[in-house]
């Protein structure tokens, strides 16, 4: 919106409110008129400085209103807006290719949580851990500007400005060009569905919200009267991620609240306006879907009918490995929990294809036509923000599975054909939980956020005294990874698998073919073994707590406690893992 430098310059400010008979921009405190356009737009040129604080006045309401489209929100999400450029110079990743996600492992990570400081700049310090282990992506958890200090970044209010506390964009900048410096690609959470309950100006703008609603408050108008410019306004957010601060794609929450009726979808079009960024930037750029809907048309090409997506997050996978695993079959878990709807999954990308689901009660799903798509545009991951800091003590596994478990866990999706995911700290099996967490500065949406998230769980059976109070400071800093633990015992030992593993997947051949149909899958229920066969490598793994024989036999390239290889099988202790080269056949590496 302005050039950096330290004179005074013009500056053309526009913004969209159709609602409003009147519009002023207030510029540093002083108050200048603004003209309607075509459209429900108004402008304003006034010079201004490059730090300037601005924002609106609609109608006879006195208050100043942060931009829509604000760039970035120095003093929070109810304060006037800041102009805002990177520096020159801010950028040295001119030589960053780029990657597709496919294929790859991503490693989610909650900015403030993730490090004692909890701030961009504090990540990059982290980076070189990231490079060793051995992963190609960092996604980030949401990164817009929401209310108060610290948050899951969920209850986003301004899209378009990057949460100060965490550094603001400058901050940002620098984590991804240090990133892109080191060989990692960048992706970023955006929450394009609803907006959160602290600092939400935009209906005063315009119709923003629809008439319907989703688990999380008002829907986004994306189809009815007036939807052209909403649905502008989160394809250019969207864009901005990628373009202005590179970027490598997008993690899309739950977008199966996107309700679009019409004849196209806000994500085909948000995948071809992708696309057609990524050609002008000359390198890849990856949306990736979270849905609800075992849906395969969401990951089918545009060209085939489909939403053309670069991939979604698979929660049967992490439901049947989690449940197989652990035991657990309460909730969403009911259907899962045998080996062979562990088999199933696996080997079909969902469980629930067209099948009734007992937690829906209903059929749900449509089969994946295996011939056509790849397994890599599937995500499979042991763990996610969500699948631990939606339950009600934010308990990780690790703080009820023994290490051999969340071995054996780590085996089954690092060793699938699918794009693969961590949750940070899951590859030391991280003693911190993960829990819900907020820092509402108004007292009642404070204690209506506590009040509701007791009351959500007392009604499923738990005792409303054990819920932690998101409100409570505590909360958040009891989230923070401890990473004085890394190296410690069998935290080490896990990290060092998990790091094999995904060696494994960049340079074994094996490793890299995506089609399911070449994945074969052998188990016995009763003896609690399954086994997955990539083409000369076999992952075998023992659920069960007693030592067994696997009908599997070769070399052993990675194993969690001591395999005994005999002539026609391998003897697996209890709750571990072995993967095992057949010696008749000789793969050639791979270097991806």
């Amino acid at each position: 919106m302005t050039e950096t430098g330290s004179s005074a310059r013009p500056t053309v400010f526009t913004v969209w409110a159709p609602r409003p008979q009147r519009v002023r921009l207030d510029v540093d405190g002083t108050l200048h008129d603004m003209a309607r356009s075509d459209g429900g737009w108004w402008h304003a040129a006034v010079e201004t400085h490059p730090d300037a604080r601005y924002g609106f006045v609609l109608d006879d309401d006195p208050t100043v209103l942060p931009d829509p489209r604000s760039p970035r929100q120095p003093d929070g999400v109810h304060a006037r807006s800041q102009l805002w450029q990177p520096a020159p110079g801010a950028w040295a990743d001119d030589d960053w290719a780029g990657r597709s996600i496919e294929g790859r492992v991503i490693y989610e990570l909650h900015v403030g949580t993730f490090t004692p400081d909890g701030t961009f700049d504090s990540a990059i310090e982290k980076l070189d851990y990231l490079v060793d282990l051995g992963v190609d992506f960092v996604e980030l958890m949401p990164v817009n500007a929401f209310g108060g200090t610290h948050g899951w970044g969920y209850d986003g209010v301004l899209w378009y400005a990057v949460h100060e506390p965490y550094g603001g964009p400058d901050a940002l900048v620098r984590l991804v060009d240090a990133c892109h410096r080191r060989g990692l690609g960048v992706l970023i959470d955006a929450v394009f569905n609803h907006l959160g309950p602290s600092g939400n100006y935009l209906p005063r703008f315009g119709p923003y919200l629809s008439s319907g609603s989703n688990p999380w408050g008002e829907s986004i108008n994306i189809a009815d009267a007036d939807a052209d410019e909403v649905r502008r306004y989160i394809i250019d957010c969207a864009l901005r991620w990628m373009r202005d601060f590179h970027a490598d794609g997008l993690r899309l929450d739950a977008v199966h609240a996107l309700v679009d009726t019409t004849a196209i979808h806000i994500l085909e079009e948000l995948s071809a306006e992708t696309d057609a960024l990524a050609a002008e930037l000359g390198r890849p750029l990856s949306l990736i879907a979270e849905s609800d809907l075992n849906d395969p048309r969401l990951i089918t090409p545009r060209d085939q009918g489909g939403l053309g997506m670069t991939a979604q997050w698979d929660d049967d996978i992490h439901h049947a490995i989690h449940s197989a695993v652990s035991g657990e079959r309460q909730g969403y878990y009911h259907d899962f929990g045998t080996l062979e709807a562990l088999a199933t999954t696996l080997k079909h990308g969902y469980y629930h294809a067209g099948t009734y689901s007992s937690f829906r009660h209903r059929r749900h799903g449509r089969p994946l036509d295996t011939a056509t798509i790849p397994a890599t545009r599937l995500l499979a991951y042991t763990l996610t923000h969500d699948q631990v800091g939606n339950r009600a003590t934010g308990d990780r596994p690790s703080q009820n599975l023994t290490s051999g478990q969340l071995a054996v866990k780590a085996a089954l999706a690092l060793g699938s054909p699918y794009t693969a995911m961590l949750f940070m700290g899951e590859e030391w099996g991280s003693s911190s939980p993960f829990q819900f967490f907020s820092s509402h500065p108004e007292p009642e949406l404070a204690r209506a956020t506590a009040e509701g998230r007791k009351r959500e769980f007392a009604e499923h059976g738990w005792d409303a005294d054990a819920i932690p109070d998101p409100q409570d400071p505590a909360t958040f800093l009891r989230s923070k990874l401890n990473w004085g633990e890394v190296d410690e015992g069998d935290h080490g030992r896990l990290r060092r698998v998990y790091r094999e593993l995904i060696a494994l997947r960049h340079h074994e051949i094996d490793f890299a073919d995506p089609w399911l149909e070449h994945l074969r899958i052998d188990y016995d229920e009763d003896a609690r073994w399954i086994v997955m066969h990539r083409g000369a490598h076999a992952i075998a793994c023992n659920l069960g707590a007693d030592s067994i024989d696997v009908p599997v036999t070769g070399e052993v390239v990675l194993a969690w406690a001591d395999p005994t290889v005999g002539t026609e099988s391998t003897r697996l202790e209890g709750h571990s893992f072995a993967v095992v080269k057949s010696p008749s056949t000789v793969t050639a590496p791979v270097d991806n």
